[in-house]
């Protein structure tokens, strides 16, 4: 693994080791040390992403959580603490809607993704919250429950923004390996977001927060895409992680107003991380 360009080589070897089993044949190991030695994602050979202190389910076809989306999940939490009707959207495997459940105990949880092979294993990392966690497939706010339009308190959505042009430039291991529709955010990365924006008001409650992940590049520009769908928008940026975050806030107006957004809706802030 290490003549292959593993970096983390031995640690990569003992995680291998450690999901093959004990008593595990040395055929086993073998065709999983050649996947990975292939190029293959180590997540996809030893079936788990770590995210948010937890072991997520994922495999072949199925996009690999990053470190930076952490940020992401901890900001949630910030505005989110007491949001009793949470949603995820394009929620690949469910790491953000899984690690929300552990640490939302009181919230309704649903996760929503267009590619069946991600949700059946947002399914499999739910199963432990399944009396008030729902999975449902379809392309982002069709997917969900007509019920939940107007009472979405904490709204998350890591949706795809790499440009289109730029996939080619990424590793092997997302090129090669993870779904393109997670990774594909149109012509200027802002094709999905600008869906998610251009849906929020009808689905966020009154005072409700929708939280995307993007680049530090493109930052300013979805932060520009919300503030003109009507909501106030920062950005929070993680230097550390490379993770930058717009946080979004429907005006806390009676049910069915729409108020234009108070303040610039252009604040960045730089977050302890």
């Amino acid at each position: 693994m290490r003549a292959a360009g593993c970096v983390f080589a031995e640690e990569e070897a003992a995680m291998i080791l450690d999901a093959a089993g004990p008593g595990a044949s040395g055929g086993l190991v073998d065709r999983m040390v050649e996947r990975r030695r292939t190029g293959e994602p180590l997540e996809h050979v030893v079936g788990w992403a770590a995210f948010g202190g937890l072991r997520i389910a994922v495999g072949p076809g199925v996009f690999v959580p990053r470190r930076r989306t952490e940020f992401l999940l901890e900001q949630a939490l910030r505005v989110g603490r007491d949001a009793a009707v949470v949603v995820d959207l394009c929620c690949g495997a469910g790491p953000l809607a899984t690690a929300l459940a552990v640490r939302l105990p009181r919230a309704e949880l649903h996760a929503a993704d267009i590619d069946p092979v991600q949700t059946a294993y947002a399914r499999r990392n739910l199963a432990l919250f399944a009396d008030r966690a729902s999975v449902h497939e379809g392309d982002l706010y069709d997917a969900l429950p007509a019920v939940l339009r107007g009472r979405v308190e904490l709204l998350v959505a890591n949706a795809p923004y790499v440009p289109c042009d730029a996939i080619a430039t990424l590793p092997a291991e997302a090129r090669d390996h993870e779904p393109v529709l997670s990774l594909d955010g149109g012509p200027d990365g802002l094709a999905a977001q600008r869906r998610v924006a251009d849906g929020a008001l009808d689905w966020l409650a009154p005072g409700g927060h929708l939280l995307v992940e993007t680049s530090e590049r493109q930052a300013p520009l979805t932060r520009g895409v919300f503030a003109a769908a009507g909501l106030d928008a920062r950005v929070v940026e993680c230097e550390e992680r490379d993770a930058s975050v717009v946080v979004a806030r429907r005006a806390p107006v009676d049910e069915g107003e729409r108020a234009a957004p108070t303040g610039d809706g252009l604040s960045t802030e730089w977050a302890g991380c």
